[in-house]
């Protein structure tokens, strides 16, 4: 079989480009972009994507996503074979049928096109063809069905082939590599699939199978919208409005006022009524209810108002998102950007779990909303969860994860008791392992670092660019009136507080250049050639529309304000800029296996003392209590205690009476408490969460007597 080399990958992107150009000339007069935007009657979109492979990281960065390569993402169909070999169902094997291989397929794509490594590329080849080139006669894509219910065998999903919802990953799957290639064939098996859809959802809808299709369609949608936009089919149109209906009511039930019906199980959500769904209990459901509704799909359906705003154009959904992201981090939040939900919603406490899909299709659906609706809130919130919660729960080798992390954890062991998957998954959800807690993670999790690479950079609408997430990168594009413009980012963001901007250009041409200013960000200053800019910032955007030169310079300086912020019963976490501060507490690693179907695994016990709170007198004046202290680093990869380039210093009060209960630090009772003797105020270092394994984030606070 023959696969695309770099020089095919490069010679199809200038077609793309060259087709994309006249398809926006025609259908697109408004657009001044030479990129995909959206088409009428589609609402139009601020901010573009940019083909595959155009954006490239650098420094730490690149490390990370090498680290994958050699790590599970770039192995895993020979460190899980039994599901990721050629028995997959996906590659027309008998085995395994579901959605781990296409979720496996959904990070690998992007991280080999986005390093450009042609053995990662012939890996994910023959997924891609296989179902380019057996698509049914009427459109049918993926795993050939049984005729009858095949035999079980342990460990592999080989059922629910016809089941609408692992086709909507490979739908991701495909738009990327026709991003990454401009294969023609993407397009009209999409063409060919999505009239099969409209004819079939009438009377095989979404949640005919399982009820995570009516939950998740958003990303159906989005592909039908983004397939629309290429090539005008009006069907699609009427496909929107279909799987709309079919889809779970999210903009509803994040709007709905509280109430006092609460769910009777963990697991109500299974017990809801399918599609025509029951409004009665659509009306009593909110956010806030535990167990009321599945972690992951909570994170895939925050994208789903803004998708089908594309297209109603009704306020409300971008309202309900809103209000989604506030009631989240009212009655689940955690300081690092997550909720917790293990696997349904499950309060604010600390220790409760996060699982790791969820931040992966978390940072997803802030990415889809991101370039929708161009409020930059969004931006800080993917800042804050790929820059704390994403490091911490792979290992450093990318070899292992944990399926559930949480903001204070301190001993991660197969006997923690504190989540509702406590006794459905033996006590394994904490620890570092591939098959511990459930394997989804273990397949789902490689989007989330390369997906955020390809959003650190968009074209703009108005025919320029934009920087909306930090971090050391290089972009090439068109701009203006067709130059090509490279833009290399040199920073040592999130840990330093200046990033860096080197334009080559083609030739002098005059465009904008938008760039984010955090929303914790007070007085930031931007310089162009060493000249400060005196322009001005609306809704947390500066555009810099000039006449840009060859070798222009940028700089950004985003000053870093130590603050701290409420959580959990009166708690406090410390923050700086767009990282979350833990306590450092070192550890040692114990390997374990129960030969139970779980396989190995690594618990991680405390091997400094971890039960400290903070001073109340501290939290009232930061900036003369806490120090902050920058290590000497060279841009290399940053994650875990040895590498941490900054560390905070300040006081703690030593806890004698907080103690684990089944190895979970459960909140001590610590309000109106008064520290009498000055032996238990201690020194203690806070290091950024994402560089943490074990940590407490959310401190009890106390007061000192004088």
């Amino acid at each position: 079989m023959n696969y695309p080399t770099i020089r095919n990958v490069c010679w199809f992107l200038f077609l793309l480009t060259i087709t994309g150009n006249q398809l926006i000339a025609q259908e697109h007069a408004s657009s001044k972009s030479p990129y995909l935007q959206n088409r009428i009657p589609l609402a139009s979109s601020p901010y573009l994507e940019l083909p595959l492979g155009s954006i490239s990281p650098e420094g730490w960065l690149e490390e990370q996503l090498v680290r994958m390569k050699d790590g599970l993402t770039g192995h895993l169909d020979t460190i899980y074979p039994t599901v990721m070999g050629e028995r997959n169902g996906w590659l027309g094997g008998d085995g395994d049928g579901w959605e781990r291989g296409p979720y496996w397929i959904d990070g690998l794509l992007p991280l080999a096109y986005i390093l450009k490594d042609e053995q990662l590329i012939k890996k994910v080849q023959p997924w891609v063809t296989w179902t380019l080139e057996n698509q049914a006669d009427n459109g049918y894509i993926g795993p050939v069905p049984f005729a009858e219910e095949p035999t079980y065998e342990a460990g592999l999903q080989r059922g629910m082939r016809k089941d609408w919802w692992p086709k909507m990953v490979m739908l991701k799957v495909l738009k990327q590599y026709y991003g990454a290639t401009g294969d023609q064939r993407v397009i009209d098996v999409l063409t060919k699939y999505f009239k099969f859809q409209l004819k079939e959802l009438p009377n095989t809808p979404l949640d005919k199978w399982t009820f995570w299709a009516n939950r998740r369609g958003g990303d159906n949608l989005q592909v039908v919208y983004w397939l629309y936009n290429i090539t005008g089919d009006d069907f699609l149109l009427d496909l929107g409005d279909l799987i709309a209906e079919q889809t779970f009511p999210w903009t509803n039930v994040f709007l709905n006022d509280e109430n006092n019906v609460d769910p009777q199980s963990p697991w109500y959500f299974y017990q809801m009524k399918r599609y025509p769904f029951d409004q009665e209990e659509i009306d009593l459901l909110t956010v806030s209810k535990i167990g009321g509704i599945h972690t992951v799909n909570l994170a895939q359906g925050l994208k789903m108002p803004a998708v089908r705003y594309l297209q109603d154009k009704d306020e409300q959904h971008l309202s309900a998102t809103k209000e989604a992201l506030a009631d989240i981090r009212k009655y689940h939040g955690q300081p690092q950007g997550m909720y917790g939900g293990d696997e349904p919603l499950h309060g604010n406490a600390p220790v409760q779990g996060v699982e790791f899909c969820s931040i992966a299709e978390g940072m997803f659906s802030l990415e889809t909303i991101l370039k929708i609706t161009g409020d930059m809130s969004y931006a800080d919130h993917l800042e804050k969860i790929t820059y704390n919660a994403l490091p911490t729960q792979a290992s450093d080798d990318f070899m292992t994860r944990q399926y559930f992390q949480a903001a204070n954890q301190v001993k991660l062991t197969d006997k923690m008791e504190v989540s509702f998957e406590t006794n459905h998954h033996k006590g394994t959800d904490f620890v570092f392992g591939t098959l511990s807690g459930y394997p989804c993670c273990t397949s789902n999790m490689h989007q989330s670092w390369p997906k955020y690479v390809q959003n650190l950079w968009y074209a703009t609408a108005d025919g320029g660019v934009a920087a909306l997430l930090y971090a050391p990168s290089e972009v090439e594009l068109k701009v203006g009136n067709g130059a090509i413009l490279k833009v290399k980012e040199e920073t040592g963001y999130p840990f330093r507080e200046v990033v860096n901007f080197s334009m080559t250009l083609s030739e002098s041409t005059s465009f904008p250049f938008h760039l984010r200013i955090p929303g914790w960000a007070n007085e930031a200053q931007i310089s162009i050639n060493g000249d400060l800019w005196e322009g001005t910032v609306r809704d947390q955007v500066a555009i810099i529309d000039r006449v840009w030169q060859n070798g222009d310079q940028v700089t950004l300086q985003l000053p870093m304000e130590i603050k701290s912020s409420q959580w959990y019963q009166f708690s406090s976490a410390i923050e700086r800029g767009p990282l979350v501060y833990s306590l450092k507490i070192e550890d040692k690693k114990v390997t374990k296996n129960r030969d139970d179907g779980y396989g190995e695994f690594i618990e991680v016990h405390p091997v400094s003392d971890w039960n400290y709170g903070l001073l109340q007198h501290e939290l009232d004046d930061l900036r003369e209590h806490v120090e902050a202290i920058e290590i000497d680093w060279d841009g290399s990869y940053p994650w875990n205690l040895e590498n941490a380039p900054i560390q905070l210093k300040m006081s703690g009060a030593k806890v004698p009476d907080w103690r684990l209960q089944n190895d979970v630090p459960v909140m001590p009772g610590f309000w109106s408490k008064t520290i009498e003797s000055k032996s238990l105020i201690e020194n203690i270092t806070l290091v950024p969460y994402g560089c943490t394994t074990l940590r407490i984030t959310e401190f009890p606070v106390y007061n000192v007597h004088h």
